[in-house]
């Protein structure tokens, strides 16, 4: 490759720590940015579906008011506050959602226990009431 076609400036002097620099210089602007910091999750959405199964105790009413409080601080730009309240709601979340699963199905269980007991006895008593007699003695007795 010729570089002959590409002219050069003579003045191009690059920058050193070792020379000192003119103070009437204009000095370079650098400018960190870190890593994008992301608002926290408030979980409203999931603590109104558990506010309206209305489960026992409260705690979807309870994980409703910290997500409005995680929401307000979030708002207000305390995103430390945010964080507190939003783990908050997310744990009375989890509880409420377990509770809301877990009842309704041991419930289920043992319905369907009671049913399976209530049949065998059922048809335990039928086979003792349903007994009928085999024996030609007591057949003619009424002879």
């Amino acid at each position: 490759m010729d570089s002959s076609a590409c002219p050069r400036s003579t003045d191009y002097i690059p920058l050193s720590a070792s020379k000192q620099r003119d103070p009437s210089a204009v000095s370079p602007t650098v400018i960190h940015i870190g890593p994008p910091v992301l608002p926290p999750k408030d979980h409203i959405l999931w603590s109104l579906c558990n506010t309206m199964y209305l489960n026992l105790c409260c705690l979807g009413f309870t994980a409703l008011v910290y997500s409005v409080k995680s929401r307000d601080q979030k708002i207000a730009g305390n995103l430390d506050g945010a964080r507190h309240y939003a783990a908050k709601a997310k744990c009375y979340n989890i509880l409420a959602t377990m509770w809301n699963i877990l009842i309704p199905l041991v419930l289920i269980a043992l319905i369907i226990t009671g049913v399976i007991h209530l049949s065998k006895m059922l048809q335990e008593s039928y086979n003792l009431f349903s007994y009928k007699n085999t024996d030609s003695s007591w057949n003619d007795i009424g002879k």
